[in-house]
């Protein structure tokens, strides 16, 4: 299994939310992968609310992760997307409850859109095990 060690280390700037600036992952182990979810259920269809998708697609990612037998423990990078400034707050929140306290390597991007105008949050995963 691999090992990982989550570090802010001195000389960067220390981060403003909860993640932190590097992942080392050493030893055996298992990676995975995980493509940008977004706010759309199992049967396909989007939830309409802003805050609702930031909850489904962090649903779907805790989904994949949990076919592969893995956990939100087990992120090493997560990637997010957002189509507005004023949902960094919200997604904060629903990223943090749903890491329950860990904090992986984060980036934060927002872009003038997704695949989909209906779409307002995508976010990606790389995960170890």
């Amino acid at each position: 299994m691999a090992t990982l060690t989550f570090s802010n280390p001195p000389g960067a700037p220390q981060p403003q939310s909860r993640y932190s600036q590097a992942a080392l992952i050493e030893g055996e182990g298992r990676r995975l992968i995980v493509s940008g979810q977004v706010g759309l259920r199992p049967d396909g269809t989007l939830v309409a609310a802003p805050e609702d998708q930031m909850a489904q697609s962090l649903a779907n990612l805790g989904a994949v992760l949990a076919a592969h037998g893995m956990g939100p423990a087990h992120i090493v990078k997560m990637t997010v997307f957002l189509t507005d400034p004023l949902h960094v707050v919200p997604w904060r929140r629903h990223r943090d409850a749903f890491l329950a306290g860990h904090a992986p390597a984060s980036t934060l991007l927002i872009v003038a859109g997704l695949a989909s105008p209906d779409f307002v949050v995508e976010v990606e995963a790389e995960a170890v095990a």
